[in-house]
């Protein structure tokens, strides 16, 4: 089992804010969890200023974001780290943080 890498997360969602910079100053979230039998992204739920989703969408921020936040969770099953299923990112004067949280507590599982 390979060892996590505490940074993995992080950097990737700093190289996505910087991709789309417009987007990540708007204050927003995105809700999501992966299924219990499987290490894959299942649902999402966004809460955003008005216009931002339909930039995130014609950008490609949004496909960007939810095929890495896959592969965040696709990284934790193999690293057996926890939480690994449900989470929320945040954005909003040009960040991007990830919170994970408890399994259940997203209400999408």
């Amino acid at each position: 089992m390979p060892n996590f890498d505490q940074d993995f997360e992080a950097t990737r969602l700093a190289m996505l804010a910087k991709q789309y910079p417009e987007v990540v100053k708007a204050n927003g979230k995105v809700v999501f969890c992966a299924e219990d039998n499987e290490a894959r992204l299942s649902g999402t739920r966004w809460t955003v200023e008005d216009d931002i989703f339909e930039q995130a969408t014609e950008s490609g921020f949004k496909v960007h974001l939810i095929e890495l936040l896959d592969s965040f969770i696709q990284y934790r099953a193999q690293c057996n780290e926890l939480p690994k299923k449900e989470g929320v990112i945040r954005f909003g004067d040009g960040c991007l943080n990830i919170e994970w949280l408890s399994d259940g507590s997203t209400g999408l599982s």
